[in-house]
């Protein structure tokens, strides 16, 4: 193993977020980095120094479940990022196996209620948060400066997690963006964590580490977050300011894609612009419904 690896990143950085006064330590002397020492976390974890620095080096790949979860307990931890710690330990107990990805499709059933939906914002996502599909008040919503065909080709597929860094729009798009991108790290931390081996993950997540200060940053800390529901507020070019609650949904048939549906509270001005947008994307024939199934 060259490095320590995802694993040891990942608890490296935690550790290094932790200060002795957090764990009822005593902070005796000067410290040259950040956080407990190597020494003190295996103390609270209940192994041994050796081993400790050993699994954070890379150098060993047999961690138990009983010792990821004390090491999960003296690094407090939550749920999500446990069960991050566990993918984690037991990726690097197997041997990569490179693999090229199909392209993600998007299954018929998943069509059928995205046409369902056409009365609220909704797209489907693939593994990698690429757009597979959107209907119009999606595109309209979050990304009407960009092709509605786009997600048709695999080619040309708009990312949301680069659109969110890299666009500008997107960045405008959100007014507490610092939070919304946040949201979107966390969540690829849990995507990386369960596919390390995915090459065309590892080439977005490169691309944006050299083109993205403020991911740089963000990806260094090491959070771990999986989206599930949360309001933003947004600036939209054309309606000016609303609220809504972007919450994603799995699709049992498809378990790598999620769908994700933005609504608002009833009777609220957001939902008003909602449907002053609705009809703006109504009289562009090109944009209404979803967008078409890939062909077969």
């Amino acid at each position: 193993m060259d490095g320590p690896g995802p694993l040891g990143d990942f608890l490296r950085a935690r550790r290094a977020q932790l200060r002795p006064k957090d764990v009822g330590l005593p902070a005796f002397g000067p410290r040259r980095v950040a956080g407990l020492r190597r020494e003190e976390l295996a103390q609270l974890a209940g192994v041994s120094t050796s081993y400790y620095t050993r699994l954070e080096q890379g150098l060993s790949r047999g961690a138990s479940a009983e010792v990821l979860d004390a090491i999960g307990r003296a690094l407090r931890l939550g749920d999500h990022e446990r069960a991050h710690l566990a993918r984690l330990a037991d990726a690097a107990r197997r041997t990569p196996r490179v693999r090229r990805p199909r392209p993600e499709k998007v299954a018929d059933e998943t069509w059928d209620l995205m046409r369902a939906l056409d009365g609220i914002p909704a797209l489907v996502l693939g593994r990698r948060t690429d757009v597979l599909a959107w209907n119009s008040l999606g595109h309209g919503l979050l990304a009407g400066h960009l092709d509605p065909l786009a997600p048709q080709s695999p080619g040309r597929r708009p990312n949301m997690s680069r659109m969110l860094f890299l666009d500008p729009h997107c960045r405008e798009l959100y007014q507490d963006w610092n939070r919304k991108a946040r949201a979107v790290v966390g969540n690829l931390r849990t995507v990386v964590g369960r596919h390390p081996e995915d090459p065309l993950l590892a080439e977005l997540i490169g691309e944006l580490t050299m083109k993205s200060p403020e991911f740089v940053a963000l990806w260094r800390d090491h959070r771990v977050s999986p989206c599930d529901a949360a309001s933003y507020d947004l600036h939209h070019p054309a309606t000016g300011p609303l609220t809504v609650t972007q919450q994603t949904l799995a699709l049992v048939r498809s378990p790598e894609q999620v769908l994700v549906v933005c609504t608002a509270p009833a009777g609220s001005s957001s939902e008003a612009a909602l449907a002053l947008l609705r009809q703006a994307g109504a009289r562009r024939p090109e944009t209404s419904g979803a967008t078409q199934r890939e062909s077969r």
